[in-house]
């Protein structure tokens, strides 16, 4: 019985550690020390950022509006507009196909009107009165 005590004690003592050692603190540490390093951690996030923002050069600026100006290609899709082809959303009910009798789920599908694109011409009304 004196053997088994003294394993025991032997055993929980070994285990054991004071908290200093097993987590040591930095004296000089604060709360607003570690908050001031999250900060700075901040700002140097926006410093990178703002590197990246940079202003237009008149060459992207030119780029950009040559895009909004009408040319012979956006000239036909603003002339040649596509009319509207509704669509028919049909819902397929769950069922068993085949001669197995194999399981399907309910599914949607969608049928279009027309078989093909069609164009207004110019001057026709292409929205829905």
């Amino acid at each position: 019985m004196r053997i088994l005590i003294l394993l025991l004690s032997l055993l929980l003592t070994a285990c054991s550690t004071d908290q200093k050692t097993l987590l040591p603190v930095d004296e000089n540490t604060t709360m607003l020390n570690i908050w001031g390093r999250q900060n700075n951690d901040a700002q140097a996030l926006y410093d990178a950022r703002s590197v990246l923002r940079r202003p237009l050069d008149d060459a992207t600026l030119t780029a950009q509006q040559q895009q909004a100006t009408r040319s012979d290609g956006n000239a036909t899709q603003a002339l040649f507009r596509r009319l509207p082809n509704p669509d028919l959303e049909m819902y397929i009910f769950p069922h068993l196909a085949g001669s197995e009798g194999v399981p399907v789920p309910g599914y949607t599908t969608v049928f279009p009107f027309s078989n093909r694109v069609q164009y207004a011409l110019p001057g026709e009304r292409t929205d829905p009165l």
